[in-house]
């Protein structure tokens, strides 16, 4: 952060004027007296106080600092707010302002772009990684909660035709949903395959289950196959519909 000079009858005075034109508090601001007031004589040939100021370049205000010269590039009228979890070294970064539409970008690739350079400038000088979560309009949790809807559709779509599905190519991040959200599936399986940052996700038909429920049950295999997936199929539904009525509630 660049130094700005100002000046004021006392140096108390000139500061006070540095916080609200920079909107913060003595806490996060670093000064220098430059010429400090004199009286004079008898009043006459006074000098006024001469400091320069400039912000404390903590984690937060380095992120800060950042974002606003990208919306300023952009020209987009947003504030970052932040918040510092010394214990986790992580920062949470929240964006308010209007249309953030722009910085989401398509399927959430201008905010991964935007998180990817806040952590390259923040870690650059730092000696433990510091984690950066950015976030607008809570496109995160919206974008999970996608996610898991069409891990489970899709799962259904394996398991009734029996045929692997690949998905479009996500983040490590996005990957993990879907692994995560269907984890305890006990007729499907996924894997990633190729390579970053095209690497997608594969759901396929687990083959071990279908072989042990065929010796378990021999021609009746089928039959009871259908009747266990279309029952999970009916419970999924059931608990998606129970939500949405919850949340239009």
């Amino acid at each position: 952060m660049e130094w700005k000079e100002f000046s004021a009858k006392t140096v108390d005075e000139a500061l006070t004027s540095a916080m609200l034109e920079m909107g913060t508090t003595a806490d996060n601001l670093e000064y220098e007296v430059i010429e400090k007031e004199t009286s004079g004589f008898l009043g006459m040939f006074s000098k006024p106080a001469r400091i320069k100021v400039r912000i404390k370049m903590s984690i937060e205000n380095t992120a800060k600092q950042f974002l606003q010269k990208i919306f300023k590039a952009m020209e987009i009228d947003a504030e970052a707010i932040t918040i510092f979890d010394e214990v986790n070294n992580m920062i949470d970064i929240d964006i308010k302002g209007e249309e953030m539409g722009v910085l989401i970008g398509k399927r959430g690739q201008t905010l991964d772009s935007l998180q990817y350079l806040v952590s390259l400038v923040i870690n650059k000088n730092s000696e433990n990684y510091i984690k950066v979560k950015l976030d607008t309009e809570n496109y995160r949790a919206r974008r999970k909660e996608t996610l898991e809807n069409l891990a489970k559709n899709i799962a259904y779509k394996v398991k009734r035709l029996r045929k692997p599905v690949i998905l479009e190519p996500m983040n490590p991040y996005e990957r993990r949903i879907i692994h995560s959200a269907l984890q305890n599936d006990k007729y499907v399986e996924t894997y990633s395959e190729g390579e970053e940052p095209y690497r997608k996700v594969v759901i396929n038909y687990k083959k071990s289950y279908r072989d042990n429920r065929s010796n378990r049950y021999g021609k009746n295999y089928s039959n009871n196959y259908s009747r266990d997936y279309k029952k999970d199929y009916k419970e999924y539904r059931e608990s998606k519909e129970k939500k949405e009525s919850t949340k239009n509630a």
